[in-house]
């Protein structure tokens, strides 16, 4: 089972940054659709950032003027940097690949399968 490996996380305040990295061994990576999902507490899974295998990207309106998906097929990797971190971005973050459309990705924050361990971050003062 193709797990991603989740990077990047930490502790930061309300106003800060952060650059959370996925490396997936899913292959070929470069076809694949790839999503940012978080987790916060007591709450469930989401889609925040997508990005399409020819590079065109869509956000969560939460997250959308403060966050950016990118991603390099070289090194199947994809990133997503956070700006402006705000409380309610706290929880662990997840990548995986995506599905065709914005829809297809927000359903596939319900699957069995296919998640790593994620990175956990938290926004605090």
């Amino acid at each position: 089972q193709v797990q991603p490996v989740e990077s990047g996380g930490g502790l930061v305040q309300p106003g800060g940054s952060l650059r959370l990295s996925c490396v997936t061994s899913v292959t070929p990576f470069s076809i694949n659709a790839m999503g940012w999902y978080r987790q916060a507490p007591g709450k469930q899974r989401e889609l925040v950032a997508a990005i399409s295998r020819g590079g065109n990207t869509n956000y969560a309106d939460s997250v959308r003027g403060r966050f950016t998906i990118s991603r390099d097929n070289a090194k199947n990797t994809v990133y997503l940097q956070m700006n402006s971190l705000k409380l309610e971005d706290t929880g662990v973050y997840y990548c995986r690949p995506g599905g065709s459309s914005w829809s297809e990705s927000v359903d596939k924050a319900h699957a069995m399968d296919g998640w790593g361990k994620g990175t956990l971050v938290t926004v605090s003062s």
